[in-house]
């Protein structure tokens, strides 16, 4: 494993304001030293003019191993998604969705206000697919009638972040495309963690990506770069969205030394996301053993564990809060639900040490925080019964709206 080192001290170390357990997401993880050393010795040229060789080196590196024939570097995925998009519809087409997608929730509408695209969301099941039969009813529109918005495009997201982080089926992907491309549509796939759903299925990106037209995949989240995405696809389409980064400023210069971070990204941090999960599974199954802790919707399969706390002594932003005063750093995602995200910063060490954090606020005699002092335990007979036992693993419905200061 990488160790992530700046002028602080690793995490496990205790590093920062006091040392925490940053769990919040794989964002933010560190550049690795032979990232920071890469992007110094880059070779350089401007890559507006198609001229910095680092970058193109990066693209054709991307563009193989998820077995398209282009690709286009990007500042970031809501950027690669939105060129995507802009590239493969027209303006008052339809781009059918899923309603728990980032694309949908948490990138700011960009389609309709940039291309004059409307989305159209429909339900994803729980496990981040979506019914074949409502995306036939999507698509089979009468393209005569001039009442109706015609369908360009579907997306869809592996691991699917709002529905566990799961990793969407390939038969799924299989016969999602064979549907959109019945209906003359394209498909695109938001794979922004891509590595981490081939981790989880045993299969390489490219048998993932080779159902769909279009696909993105981040190199700043588990990957460890500091700034980055990559969309990839055929050479027309790729062109279309070189120019859609143009007009959406995303144009960059000397672009080579983020590339340089992406190719070590690419090359030395994708076989170490095994470790991720595993301390993913490692977290899960300590919190299953916690009084008033649900896994929702169960054991994680890639590197996010979400929980629901019913301990009646704490709300799910309270409890965050808590979790905060004792050095681990946890965000709600979903009313009432919290996400963990593992990552190349959290050793198996610091996932033991978040365990310990929440186990010492659900001890039923632990005394409660806020504002980061102890408030007097509250008695047993004024706490109430737990609404969950210790080891229940049952997903709790609820609302899984976006919040305020939710990120992907």
């Amino acid at each position: 494993m990488t160790t992530l080192k700046d002028h602080r001290e690793p995490v496990a170390a205790g590093h920062g304001d006091g040392g925490y357990v940053e769990l919040r997401s794989d964002t933010f993880t560190l550049p690795t030293p032979p990232m920071l050393a890469a992007a110094v010795a880059a070779p350089l040229g401007d890559d507006v003019y198609g001229e910095d060789p680092t970058v193109a080196r990066l693209e054709e590196l991307a563009a193989g191993l998820l077995g398209k024939a282009a690709a286009c570097l990007m500042p970031s995925g809501t950027m690669a998604n939105l060129t995507a998009l802009l590239a493969q519809c027209p303006r008052g087409a339809k781009a059918i969705v899923g309603r728990e997608s980032d694309i949908y929730v948490y990138e700011a509408g960009g389609a309709s206000m940039c291309g004059g695209i409307v989305y159209e969301p429909l339900p994803n099941l729980p496990d981040g697919t979506i019914d074949l039969a409502d995306l036939e009813e999507a698509l089979a529109v009468d393209r005569t009638d001039p009442q109706f918005a015609l369908p360009a495009l579907v997306s869809l997201e592996t691991p699917q972040n709002r529905c566990g982080g799961l990793p969407l089926p390939l038969g799924h992907l299989a016969e999602v495309a064979e549907l959109t491309r019945r209906h003359g549509a394209a498909l695109h796939l938001d794979g922004a963690r891509l590595f981490n759903a081939a981790t989880a299925l045993g299969v390489t990106p490219a048998e993932i990506a080779r159902h769909a037209d279009t696909v993105q995949i981040c190199l700043s989240k588990g990957l460890c770069a500091p700034i980055g995405s990559v969309l990839a696809g055929d050479r027309a389409t790729i062109a279309a969205a070189r120019r859609m980064r143009k007009l959406l400023g995303g144009g960059m210069r000397q672009a080579g030394v983020i590339a340089a971070c992406g190719i070590v990204a690419l090359t030395e941090m994708t076989g170490r996301l095994a470790e991720d999960h595993e301390n993913a599974a490692r977290l899960a199954r300590g919190l299953a053993g916690l009084p008033g802790v649900l896994l929702d919707p169960g054991p994680p399969r890639t590197n996010m564990v979400f929980f629901r706390v019913g301990d009646e002594r704490y709300t799910t932003r309270s409890f965050i809060e808590a979790a905060r005063h004792l050095g681990v750093r946890v965000e709600e995602l979903g009313h009432g639900r919290i996400r963990a995200v593992t990552h190349a910063g959290v050793p198996a060490e610091a996932v033991d040490r978040a365990v310990g954090a929440f186990a010492e606020l659900l001890r039923p005699d632990a005394p409660l925080r806020e504002a980061g002092r102890a408030l007097p335990a509250v008695p047993t007979a004024v706490r109430g019964d737990m609404s969950a036992k210790s080891g229940d693993t049952t997903a709790v419905p609820g609302d899984t709206s976006a919040k305020p200061g939710e990120r992907p």
